[in-house]
């Protein structure tokens, strides 16, 4: 064997036990069947813009050994995420904060909000059936079906009333004036991209690109004492319970 791992995958989890295991002297051979390294954050230049090729992501957490730990590699800006959902012409706040509440109702102050959530919650008695009946628990009414509903449906590909109520445990309220996405402490994206992160990670790491792993699984398992698979679990269980229901978006450049 000539390595002590084989690591599949050059996604963000890849490259950090790739990394970890260079730092405490393993020798490492990292694979991708792509023909890139950054997995699902790979970014891309198009005329000097770093796009992200599979969906946006904005790196976010409250743990500073982790945030000391990335930034040890690149500098990353300080985006914040403040999304706007567009209903029928009408735009709203996400997460639900008072910007949200006062274009829907009117109301000012939390107190006011907070007495309305809680009069179009009463609308659902006993335990809820689906995840219509949940969500309209935890918000009411009027918020489920303009920024909940429809997000959801396309989200899933179902009819709210026929997905269980346990996919929405929870729905952030904030009785605040808040329009950042996320609570965590630090944020951001990377200066350069992701790609550029990645990229520092993996330096003095043998790394092949364009290799299929599961088309050369017997072949490439005996490069190494261990293998670490990044790739999708029904793929490397050969689709034997069938295929997962994977949801995602499609990107369309204009």
């Amino acid at each position: 064997m000539n390595y002590n791992y084989l690591i599949v995958g050059s996604g963000l989890y890849g490259a950090t036990i790739a990394q970890q295991a260079k730092k405490a002297g393993k020798s490492v051979l990292v694979i991708d069947k792509r023909p890139n390294v950054g997995g699902n954050i790979y970014t891309e230049k198009v005329e000097g813009i770093n796009v992200h090729k599979y969906g946006a992501h904005i790196f976010h957490t409250n743990n500073k050994e982790v945030w000391d730990y990335v930034t040890s590699f690149v500098d990353f800006n300080r985006f914040t995420n403040s999304p706007v959902a567009n209903y029928k012409g009408e735009l709203y706040s996400m997460p639900f904060n008072m910007y949200t509440f006062n274009k829907m109702w009117g109301v000012v102050t939390p107190e006011e909000a907070a007495a309305k959530i809680e009069e179009q919650k009463k609308e659902i008695t006993g335990e809820p059936k689906n995840l219509e009946e949940q969500a309209i628990s935890l918000v009411g009414r009027d918020i489920y079906e303009k920024l909940v509903k429809g997000y959801t449906e396309k989200q899933w590909g179902r009819d709210c009333k026929d997905l269980p109520a346990f996919i929405i445990k929870r729905l952030p309220v904030r009785l605040t004036f808040d329009n950042n996405y996320f609570n965590a402490l630090y944020q951001g994206i990377p200066i350069g991209g992701y790609t550029k992160l990645i990229e520092k990670m993996l330096e003095g790491i043998e790394v092949r690109l364009n290799v299929d792993y599961l088309e050369n699984k017997e072949e490439l398992d005996k490069l190494a004492e261990k293998v670490i698979y990044t790739g999708p679990i029904d793929a490397y269980f050969d689709y034997k319970l069938g295929t997962l229901e994977y949801r995602s978006v499609r990107f369309e450049n204009e």
